[in-house]
């Protein structure tokens, strides 16, 4: 669906954007258990071709395609009172470093992808990141290291001011107001954490951040049956001055939908796909 910039702007946006500040007071939650049997038996079939695809490549293209295709709105930022639709859709993914800490990989055109070319840039990029080789947007954290700790969040907030206020680049230091993508999928399941409740990133200007937990088989019903299905607990954080409860409930019904069928992931979209609002370009 084709939207136009003003359409943004509701009334419900407009008046949030006053009321409330860059997300520290306009945070809401979500969580979703998704059955994601289907999903594993198709990410076994994967392995066994050769193709190594993880739960968080599956998700990373799951809610691509919602977003673009069910809750296209959800594509936005707040830039000085008003709501700001972005041209791309992309994907941060945050990337462990070992003891050095985290770094994010971002998959551009993220809804436009297979979850095996999602994979594999994945794979690639996280390699490269930890052989030293981290993004320009991600190496700005050396930077704010290194500046003295009383300057350090002026100095964040001046960049912040520049690219997501303004609307201004700085190429030399890969920032811009999509430089970490138009929403987060991190995995903390790997670590054994069963469900998460995360911030969001004010320099981001990410309206969500969807957060993985730890897989685990379940008893559920089925056709009045108790069976046992391989679980996935989802936790959203979401800016509520973008984000409201029909919006959600969009986003958690595509997310039910897709990985039903997860195999449909591995071929590139089709439908509608020139005429999403993120294909457009200058």
């Amino acid at each position: 669906m084709l939207y136009r910039m003003d359409e943004f702007n509701t009334p419900w946006r407009v008046t949030s954007a006053a009321i409330y500040t860059t997300p520290t007071d306009s945070r809401v939650y979500g969580t979703l258990d998704i059955d994601v049997t289907d999903a594993r038996r198709f990410m076994q079939e994967k392995r066994e071709a050769g193709v190594k695809i993880t739960m968080v490549h599956v998700a990373v293209a799951v809610l691509a395609r919602v977003v673009a295709f069910d809750v296209p709105e959800l594509n936005c930022f707040i830039r000085r009172g008003g709501v700001v639709g972005r041209e791309r859709l992309d994907v941060m993914v945050p990337v462990a470093m070992g003891d050095e800490g985290v770094t994010s990989v971002i998959i551009k055109d993220a809804h436009a992808r297979t979850v095996t070319s999602i994979a594999e840039e994945i794979g690639a990029k996280a390699r490269k990141a930890r052989g030293g080789e981290e993004s320009k947007a991600a190496q700005n954290k050396y930077l704010l290291n290194a500046i003295p700790w009383p300057f350090r969040r002026p100095v964040f907030r001046l960049l912040k001011w520049i690219t997501v206020d303004m609307g201004f680049e700085i190429n030399a230091l890969g920032l811009s107001a999509n430089s970490f993508g138009s929403f987060v999928v991190s995995d903390i399941g790997s670590h054994g954490l069963t469900t998460g409740m995360t911030g969001l990133m004010p320099a981001a200007k990410v309206p969500a951040v969807i957060v993985l937990g730890k897989i685990e088989e379940k008893p559920v019903v089925r056709n009045g049956e108790i069976v046992i299905r391989t679980i996935l607990p989802l936790t959203g954080t979401f800016d509520h001055r973008i984000v409201d409860g029909a919006q959600i409930g969009k986003l958690a019904r595509g997310i039910k939908r897709n990985f039903r069928k997860p195999e449909w992931l591995d071929e590139v979209p089709t439908d509608d796909l020139e005429a999403c609002m993120f294909k457009r370009r200058e």
